[in-house]
């Protein structure tokens, strides 16, 4: 797996919409969800636990309420307890009113760790700019929520009676992908592939981002991973080819990405080199 750091495509104008995103991101995971701060000062106990399982479930895409719209008459309430098994979190009716398809996009801003957001954010502030540019900020936006909506509800067609919780912005910065895809398939991206240490290699969009697919088709099979089951594969899945639809009819209009000489690793290269 090639780690994008790069692309040489500048854009026309300052993106907005994107740089919103990110920080909407970082703030909802830093400030909001229950137990970062624990976790960023050594540890989380069972409280913050309890506290977090109750926070997603109200906020998360729940794939049988989505599909059947039925709310669950026990949820967590973020209490502790001790039961016939020992210290736990408490179960109870649930104390407010929640919209299963308006969970769609509050997920789109949750994560589970460090690892998820800094992942997302990265492949969203590399290739969002030039997609938003196309776009405009306006389009974008929606295009962004269009393409998170798609893979939620496609995960959750496919997990119709799942009650894990489904959060992350995967969905829609897959879309993100897929129309960079087509709009930009010969853009250049400075990627690090590990191979004893980390090589730069400048290689097109379309290999960059195509190999990414086809590793999410393939994992999305349960095929060559073992934690098919906790990861979404198949919202990003879905997430890309919505994206690449929503994107195909800009693609005539859009203008090639410029190919600048002399440049190392994302830099101009001094005279001579």
């Amino acid at each position: 797996m090639v780690i994008p750091v790069h692309d040489v495509n500048p854009a026309r104008r300052t993106p907005w919409v994107t740089y919103a995103l990110l920080a909407s991101n970082f703030v909802v995971f830093v400030v909001l969800t229950p137990g970062v701060a624990g976790s960023l000062a050594g540890g989380s106990d069972l409280a913050d636990l309890c506290h977090l399982q109750a926070f997603l479930d109200r906020y998360a895409v729940v794939p049988r309420e989505l599909i059947h719209h039925r709310m669950p008459n026990l949820v967590p309430t973020g209490d502790t307890g001790v039961g016939p098994q020992g210290p736990g979190c408490v179960i109870g009716a649930p104390g407010y009113d929640k919209s299963p398809e308006l969970s769609v996009l509050t997920a789109m801003f949750l994560h589970g760790g460090w690892l998820h957001l800094l992942g997302n954010m990265l492949f969203l502030w590399i290739f969002g700019n030039n997609v938003e540019d196309r776009m405009g900020h306006v389009r974008f936006l929606l295009f962004y929520a269009v393409c998170g909506y798609a893979a939620s509800y496609g995960f959750a067609l496919l997990n119709a009676d799942s009650g894990e919780p489904l959060i992350g912005a995967s969905g829609a910065v897959a879309g993100v992908l897929g129309a960079y895809l087509v709009l930009y398939p010969k853009a250049r991206v400075w990627v690090l592939v590990p191979f004893l240490i980390f090589l730069p290699l400048r290689l097109p969009a379309w290999t960059v981002l195509g190999m990414w697919f086809v590793l999410q088709a393939v994992y999305s099979s349960g095929r060559g991973v073992t934690d098919a089951g906790t990861v979404a594969y198949v919202a990003h899945v879905v997430g890309f080819v919505a994206g690449m639809l929503l994107a195909w009819p800009l693609r005539r209009g859009t203008p090639p990405p410029p190919e600048p000489r002399g440049v190392v690793f994302g830099r101009r290269a001094r005279p001579g080199r």
